[in-house]
């Protein structure tokens, strides 16, 4: 399990992604890299207001909220903070399913506020 990942600033993600590395396209608004708990799965978490966002202090990166990857078999829960991995615990399949469900809940509410606000009607 690795404790930190490296940012590296790209306009394209490589093919190959390094493991230990945090690509990050800000023309794409994406950042990938892989699990740091080893098991090669590549993680995309795309930078904007219903997903992440990425906190750049000229020498680390720290992305917001944490990642959970539920989708794959080590469902890998942690935080990017200053260039570090801080581990968390992993989460039952309700508690998956919950947050599921909030992060849905929470893009409806973004795009009908950001629709309205350019002319749209109710």
């Amino acid at each position: 399990m690795k404790k930190s990942i490296r940012p590296e600033f790209v306009e394209f993600i490589p093919e190959v992604v390094q493991d230990g590395i945090l690509y990050i396209s800000i023309p794409y608004a994406t950042a990938t890299h892989n699990c740091p708990c080893g098991c090669g799965e590549r993680v995309v978490t795309p930078i904007k207001p219903t997903d992440w966002t990425l906190t750049w202090n000229g020498e680390a990166v720290s992305l917001n909220p944490s990642i959970g990857n539920w989708s794959v078999p080590c469902q890998s829960h942690y935080w990017i903070v200053e260039n570090r991995i801080v581990w968390a615990k992993k989460w039952t399949a309700a508690k998956i399913n919950a947050g599921r469900e909030f992060d849905r809940q929470a893009k409806i509410r973004y795009y009908n506020r950001s629709w309205r606000g350019k002319g749209g009607e109710v």
